[in-house]
């Protein structure tokens, strides 16, 4: 246990099958101050993430026993924990299917360790953050960012941690119009980097999902060349 000015190791699971990215995806980690455990099938993975503190879960789609997008969809039944896919599949509807079971981000192979390590510490620095107090309010639609939780009227959506941030972001600024790059910077305070697609692929799952909530009314929507905008 760390002790008062000590700052605590992170710990992050790595599932995989490829045992030469897990040697990479581990030295690198390792060099950077994280503790990684490894897995390299669904069962063992599950097994770790129900008995060990984790920070984040690095998860590959492509697991020899199971897949790891129904995984992703088991674990969010006990845990909160960010999961950042793993993928060679880079097709968008892989990518919402991913985000849309709860997957916080999607990282195509070939992929850089450092921007890996970004992602990592972006999706940890999210869940660390304090929600903002306060009840956005639209006619039957909520958006309780204390609770994290939206509702039209007596029916409450299902939203993945990313897609409520992205909403939430939005519906702070009415009829305002925002490009990826300030959705990204604005949620995460990063550059956005070679992240485009993914978030392309989270605005999607997330609107999808809201208009179902709304019974078809659409209240984010894109202004071409531009970004998106809430319209209440």
């Amino acid at each position: 246990m760390a002790t008062a000015g000590e700052k605590q190791e992170l710990r992050i699971l790595v599932a995989d099958d490829d045992r030469e990215l897990l040697d990479s995806i581990e030295d690198y980690f390792t060099a950077a101050g994280f503790q990684v455990l490894r897995a390299g099938t669904g069962a063992m993975a599950l097994e770790l993430i129900r008995r060990v503190r984790l920070d984040c879960v690095v998860l590959d789609v492509g697991l020899p026993d199971q897949n790891g997008f129904d995984l992703c969809a088991q674990l969010r039944a006990h845990s909160s924990v960010p999961v950042i896919f793993l993928s060679c599949y880079t097709e968008e509807e892989h990518r919402v299917r991913g985000l849309s079971l709860g997957g916080d981000d999607y990282v195509c192979k070939p992929f850089s360790m450092k921007e890996l390590e970004l992602r990592v510490r972006a999706r940890i620095r999210g869940r660390g953050a304090p929600a903002p107090p306060a009840v956005l309010s639209f006619g039957p639609l909520t958006i309780d960012t204390g609770v994290r939780r939206v509702t039209y009227g007596e029916k409450e959506g299902d939203f993945a941690r990313i897609e409520f941030d992205i909403l939430a972001f939005l519906a702070q600024y009415p009829g305002r119009v925002f490009s990826y790059e300030q959705i990204y910077d604005g949620i995460w305070q990063e550059p956005m980097g070679r992240s485009r697609h993914n978030l392309q692929a989270r605005v999607a799952s997330m609107r999808q999902k809201l208009t179902e909530l709304c019974g078809g009314k659409n209240y984010v929507s894109t202004v071409r060349r531009k970004g998106y905008s809430f319209t209440p």
